[in-house]
């Protein structure tokens, strides 16, 4: 099945070059240069992957971000920026982005980070699903639920829920998560990040966040789920 793509920047010359180097890699590619074109794209043609410009014409990009995340939890969200300030980044990733790819960019590298988006489904479970308390977790249907009631995570945050509970019990440092889920991006070398990636999943799936019951800290090292 091919991968469809959606790429909306203002800058036609990025459209064109994304274009052709993303179809010579076999991804069925669409193109906007603004939020209106491509909002109809993603409801006519629900892509799997979006690049998002961060500064688009008619709205900004962290707030399209927030939408697009809160109507199509499951598509990756790749922001393309001119802003390189580790405080942008965060901002971007914080808005629900999976990745942030500062222009000007080499093409290589924005496929790589594509792919890499694309496979990340989560570590290989021995397990087919995992409750525990009112957390229940379906990893061959990628679904979570909370007392029976459907949860909707981003790609890394289902992804990270993953690594911790099958690990449960062992304290994972900062470093493997790294390691594990965000390898192809150097952003991620500040640990505040996954910090954050962290406290929205905490959002999610625990009944007080701040008095957490199922992912707790390790003061200094990392956390580790609970057994």
């Amino acid at each position: 099945m091919t991968t469809t793509i959606l790429v909306i920047d203002d800058d036609p010359d990025i459209l064109k070059v994304l274009k052709a180097n993303l179809e010579l890699h076999q991804f069925n590619t669409l193109t906007a240069s603004s939020w209106a074109e491509g909002s109809k794209q993603i409801a006519d043609s629900s892509p799997d992957l979006l690049i998002l410009d961060l500064m688009l014409p008619d709205k900004d990009g962290i707030e399209i971000c927030k939408s697009v995340r809160s109507q199509h939890p499951g598509m990756p969200i790749i922001m393309l920026t001119a802003k390189d300030k580790i405080s942008d980044k965060v901002t971007g990733l914080e808005s629900g982005a999976d990745d942030y790819v500062v222009k000007p960019f080499e093409t290589l590298e924005l496929i790589a980070r594509i792919k890499a988006c694309l496979r990340r489904i989560g570590p290989e479970m021995k397990e087919s699903h995992l409750t525990i308390g009112s957390l229940h977790i379906d990893y061959k249907r990628r679904i979570v639920k909370i007392e029976d009631k459907e949860v909707l995570l981003t790609p890394k945050e289902y992804d990270l829920l993953c690594l911790l509970s099958s690990k449960r019990g062992l304290v994972i440092s900062r470093e493997e998560i790294k390691t594990e889920l965000w390898r192809e991006s150097n952003i991620y070398t500040w640990s505040r990040v996954i910090d954050v990636h962290i406290q929205h999943l905490r959002q999610k799936i625990e009944k007080n966040p701040s008095d957490p019951e199922y992912i707790l800290t390790v003061s200094g090292v990392g956390y580790r789920f609970k057994q």
